[in-house]
């Protein structure tokens, strides 16, 4: 699950979850763990550009992923509402060692550049690409909830 949601997408994530665009996708971004800002910092970014053009660097070798399988299902009993995908695997992946993946909203992935991209979540991530196969197990990449 995520470990940090960014300040622009609080209250919006299960609604760019659902796709509702035409060709929207959400997108998954591996930082390398070299020079990775912190979570208090990270969390002001308001897209994708602004947050490569700070300390964090994006790990170009293994690639962009789109996220495939998103479900976001309303659990009524936890009074929550839990947004799914399906796993992500890489194929004789190589470069530097990442130590983060952020997911991002695409609202048009028929063009724009990374300053359109929204930044919805953070995850923390141990990992050096050695070229086997390595797959990212999602399991509910984020709970929205009430505190009210």
């Amino acid at each position: 699950m995520a470990n940090i949601v960014f300040n622009v997408a609080l209250g919006r994530v299960a609604h760019y979850a659902s796709l509702p665009a035409t060709n929207d996708a959400l997108i998954m971004v591996a930082l390398e763990s070299t020079g990775l800002v912190g979570d208090s910092t990270m969390r002001d970014y308001d897209n994708l550009s602004d947050l490569l053009a700070g300390a964090s660097n994006e790990q170009t070798t293994v690639g962009r992923k789109t996220l495939a399988s998103v479900t976001v299902t309303v659990n009524d009993t936890n009074d929550r509402v839990d947004i799914d995908a399906a796993d992500v695997t890489w194929t004789a992946p190589t470069g530097n060692a990442i130590g983060a993946v952020v997911i991002c909203y695409d609202p048009d992935t028929t063009g724009g550049t990374d300053a359109d991209l929204i930044p919805l979540t953070k995850h923390d991530v141990t990992w050096t690409p050695d070229g086997n196969d390595f797959t990212l197990t999602i399991s509910d990449f984020v709970r929205a909830s009430s505190s009210a």
